[in-house]
């Protein structure tokens, strides 16, 4: 009824130009436009929000036909593996976390191109045709991200905040709770959506309201963030936690797929106990190809469920980046192996990610942690960064799980690196890719992967210490390949091919500065191996999955 109704639009305009009026300064009638002032144009746009069906109108410039400024134009966003980080670290140290929104968030910052416009009817007969200067970071500006974000950037840092040169949109301030403990309170900042970790968020975000206006119905514990549902959750041993579920977005995933379908000869699986069958090989596919309309739709199915992935369900990981290597021309046995992982999705959409902060358990005997690499390395040490800041709050432990496929592509006979990075109990990173070598042997395969992992250990070390997280000891590798580990963990132990002598040097030098330490774990035992290769179901992908996801039925 709203949609159809004249006053409902007529409403959402006049309080967008409200709004807006304070981006503009009117010339007067004959008064000219400053030398140097591009000309744009502007228009209104229209929408009906989701969920609320809430009727919504947008004054924006056409900020297309202007010349880009020389500096960045977007406003960054903090990443994925920060905002983990972010609820791993508050249930760590007993933080509550609160999230807002900020209000017309570009219209508060000044305007960094010389633009002026034309006053359209919207503004009223005495304002229509009135050449006015933009002074404002009008949406639809090139530079208006830009913009907002340098404009929060310079109020945070007048409130003490400091950004994390891990993360330039997580930064990070000095505090003391009342029992004289040290901590760090955090602000992650996504475009104009902020969460506030800390003692007292809600004092802080009432200090940033002085300066943005919040949206007073956005303040309150995270519940709905990116496309993801968050809660706190107490866990069996009395811990609380926060868990991520992407139960919702996979539901509209799901339907919107069966609408799709509706009109076509495509029909869900009705059984999917696993996300691909074990015997099939995409690369190996011959079917017919698909015609240029849907082969779009697939392209798009897969941006879908790469953001399903990035978004917790790391258990449809090496499927579909087996799937996505087959963008530029799919056929109809890619498009049924999506549609039986949709399917699958239906039936287990209930997974989450526990950002558990206990502590695990390590079994140091494993481990050769005094092993002497002076006579091979000289006296290496881990690269601390000399900017970091100093250590504050409860410390972590670092695991990495590592494997490799040895030639699973049948085609090209190229190998697959996975492996699954842990901050204590919980899975932070995770990543399954084709190798960009072709290895003769496991061992070499095994060695690529090594060298991968360790060098995404190395950056995930560098961004906790640079948001102030104290380290507990390395990180501690796991690999199910007993002659890798040897060549690791041992001195003495040659290299006796030298195709892999980059990898071989790499992963060992990080031994001898005590960045990491590996040792051999069961093949039965490695979570990575979900990373690898596609597993039949049963008892042992239960196993491996359930090491990573919760409440997987």
């Amino acid at each position: 009824d709203q949609a159809t109704n004249t006053s409902y639009w007529k409403e959402a305009i006049d309080l967008e130009i409200k709004n807006v009026d304070v981006a503009f300064q009117d010339l007067e009638e004959n008064e000219k436009v400053p030398v140097g002032y591009q000309f744009v144009k502007c228009h209104l746009i229209f929408d009906v929000k989701v969920g609320s069906l809430k009727i919504k109108a947008r004054y924006v410039a056409g900020g297309h036909i202007t010349e880009a400024p020389a500096a960045i134009t977007y406003a960054s966003a903090f990443s994925r593996e920060s905002l983990r980080l972010g609820l791993l670290i508050a249930a760590l140290n007993d933080l509550p976390i609160l999230s807002a929104d900020i209000q017309n968030a570009y219209l508060t910052s000044p305007c960094q191109e010389k633009i002026y416009t034309i006053l359209g009817p919207e503004f009223g007969p005495h304002r229509q045709g009135r050449k006015a200067l933009v002074v404002c970071a009008l949406y639809g500006l090139k530079s208006a991200g830009a913009a907002f974000r340098n404009h929060l950037a310079s109020c945070l840092s007048h409130l003490g905040y400091e950004s994390s040169r891990g993360d330039p949109d997580v930064w990070f301030r000095s505090a003391v709770k009342v029992t004289k403990e040290e901590y760090y309170e955090y602000l992650f900042v996504y475009t104009d959506d902020i969460l506030a970790i800390g003692m007292n968020p809600n004092e802080v975000l009432t200090k940033l309201n002085r300066y943005f206006t919040l949206k007073q119905d956005s303040i309150h514990p995270p519940d709905d963030y990116l496309g993801t549902k968050l809660k706190l959750t107490t866990l069996p041993n009395g811990v609380h936690a926060w868990g991520q579920s992407s139960s919702h977005y996979i539901h509209n995933a799901v339907a919107n797929l069966e609408e799709w379908m509706k009109d076509k000869s495509y029909r869900l699986p009705k059984k999917a106990p696993t996300p691909m069958v074990t015997s099939y090989r995409p690369e190996m596919d011959v079917s017919p190809v698909l015609d240029p309309e849907t082969a779009n739709y697939y392209q798009s199915l897969i941006g879908v469920l790469r953001w399903t992935i990035e978004i917790g369900r790391l258990d449809i990981n090496t499927e579909i980046s087996m799937l996505a290597a087959h963008m530029a021309m799919p056929r109809e046995g890619h498009l049924y192996a999506v549609f039986r992982v949709f399917s699958y999705l239906k039936q287990k959409h209930n997974a989450r990610l526990i950002f558990d902060p206990t502590q695990p358990k390590i079994d140091h005997s494993k481990f050769k942690a005094h092993e002497d690499w002076v006579n091979f390395y000289g006296e290496v040490k881990e690269a601390i960064p000399p900017n970091a800041p100093v250590p504050k709050g409860k410390s972590v432990t670092l695991r990495c799980y590592v494997d490799s496929d040895h030639a699973g592509n049948q085609l090209t006979r190229r190998s697959r690196t996975g492996f699954v990075q842990m901050v204590n109990m919980a899975p932070i990173a995770w990543y399954s890719k084709k190798q960009g070598s072709i290895e003769g042997a496991t061992f070499g395969s095994e060695f690529v992967a090594l060298k991968t992992a360790m060098e995404a250990n190395r950056a995930l070390r560098c961004k906790l210490r640079m948001m102030g997280v104290p380290i507990d000891g390395p990180t501690y590798v796991y690999c199910d390949n007993m002659s890798v580990v040897h060549n690791t963990t041992s001195p003495e132990s040659m290299l006796k091919k030298k195709s892999n002598s980059i990898a071989y040097h790499a992963v060992r030098e990080a031994v001898a500065m005590g960045e990491i330490l590996i040792a051999h774990i069961r093949t039965d035992d490695n979570i990575a191996d979900v990373m690898t290769k596609v597993l039949p179901g049963g008892e042992r992908r239960d196993k491996l999955i359930a090491g990573m996801l919760w409440d997987i039925t």
